[in-house]
């Protein structure tokens, strides 16, 4: 009789733990969702966009919407690592079949890394504009810069709203 009550002790101790967990569990899902919302893409209102890698350092691209109203990206020039930005200087070109564009960059800082596969094949800048299609990396000054830009859903609503994108 003694091991029953030990026994439904514990029970009502476990019990009462597993009563806690889902408030430790969502406190917890709350903290890795907004983990995970500091590492999305922000956009710009000249179509590129940028995505924190880590503490300090950004991938930064062009939008789906700016490589299909390229077309067919034939030459990219990107800036040389080294490159010290400041938010929206002109930092390289891309050029299609059809048109040309300046490539801005959306953040202040030091230029890290250039994608050399988008050099010597531009066109990954339409097959893969967000993955392999990257323009180059920065070491950013200014975290707080990326906060002030477009989320993806301000953007989408931007393109809807903007009659001359």
């Amino acid at each position: 009789m003694v091991f029953i009550t030990k026994f439904g002790r514990v029970g009502v101790q476990i019990a009462r733990q597993v009563r806690a967990m889902p408030l430790a569990t969502a406190q917890w899902r709350s903290f890795h969702v907004s983990c995970i919302l500091d590492n999305e893409r922000r956009f710009t209102d000249k179509h590129e966009w940028v995505e924190m890698v880590d503490d300090n350092k950004a991938i930064v691209g062009i939008s789906s919407y700016a490589q299909e109203a390229l077309g067919d990206v034939v030459f990219a020039q990107l800036p040389e690592p080294g490159t010290e930005l400041k938010k929206d200087d002109e930092c390289g070109a891309l050029e299609s079949v059809k048109a040309a564009s300046e490539v801005y960059s959306p953040v202040s800082g030091k230029v890290t890394e250039k994608n050399g596969d988008v050099e010597n094949t531009p066109a990954l800048v339409n097959s893969s504009c967000y993955e392999k299609g990257w323009l180059f990396k920065v070491e950013i000054k200014d975290a707080a810069e990326i906060k002030k830009l477009m989320t993806e859903e301000e953007y989408k609503d931007f393109l809807s709203n903007s009659a001359d994108h």
